[in-house]
């Protein structure tokens, strides 16, 4: 089976040799950087249309988690576009990171369409090193569709329970890799070095939820869901929530 995918992502990699061109001398980055957040916004579209119930299911849980001050103070790691705002309820002082400085436009947007929030400010930056954000100073933290594509899952979820005061939760929407052994894994293996770049950093056989056990949180609930989008090769969704 290893050289079955070894064959077939030597196909596909000839297939797209441009693609790795462009990404050996180093054009492809600065090139996806830009397009990606134009792609991200019509793919939310889709996505919300599906997920909708299952979003505001989630995310009507934010509401109990007030501070004193009787806000919740909220971080969205790699908030793309702003696509969940329109799920939190009244009340949310927002700051969003993202490593991807061309996703403001877009964040800007979306706050001047949802004035029911807060809007805090936009940090650029990476999930694996957010010292710009002080110990305990967040409520809740949302990542949707973010540790696919970071470099450490398990140093992003180091930083959000350092970020989490006592009793903040960790809420997650995050497509993983396929059942081992089956034919559909086999795909996303054979798909997932070309699939990185085109999804700025996504791998599609990551295992999230073994990060999550891993992590150390008080308390996990995981649900698992079919992909919103068919015709995409990421896996299965899992949705639910880490309390610290």
């Amino acid at each position: 089976m290893d050289a079955l995918v070894r064959l077939l992502q030597l196909l596909v990699f000839l297939l797209t040799l441009p693609l790795h061109l462009m990404a050996l001398l180093g054009f492809w980055e600065p090139l996806c950087k830009t397009y990606f957040p134009y792609l991200m916004a019509i793919l939310a579209v889709k996505s919300n249309r599906v997920m909708e119930s299952k979003k505001r299911e989630l995310f009507s849980q934010i509401k109990g988690l007030a501070g004193a001050s009787g806000k919740v103070a909220l971080l969205e790691l790699g908030s793309g576009t702003g696509a969940n705002f329109q799920f939190y309820p009244t009340g949310c002082k927002i700051t969003c990171l993202d490593p991807n400085p061309h996703f403001e436009k877009f964040l800007t947007r979306s706050m001047a369409e949802n004035r029911h929030l807060e809007y805090e400010r936009f940090v650029v930056a990476f999930g694996e090193d957010m010292s710009q954000l002080a110990d305990g100073s967040m409520d809740v933290v949302v990542s949707t569709l973010v540790l696919c594509s970071v470099q450490s899952p398990k140093r992003v979820l180091q930083e959000v329970r350092r970020v989490l005061r006592p009793g903040g939760v960790l809420f997650f929407w995050e497509h993983v890799a396929e059942p081992r052994g089956s034919w559909a894994f086999l795909w996303q293996q054979v798909l997932e070095p070309t699939w990185r770049h085109i999804g700025d950093g996504c791998h599609l056989t990551r295992e999230t939820w073994r990060d999550l056990e891993d992590a150390q949180f008080s308390e996990l609930q995981v649900e698992q869901h079919p992909p919103p989008i068919k015709w995409l090769p990421v896996g299965p969704h899992i949705m639910g929530k880490a309390v610290k």
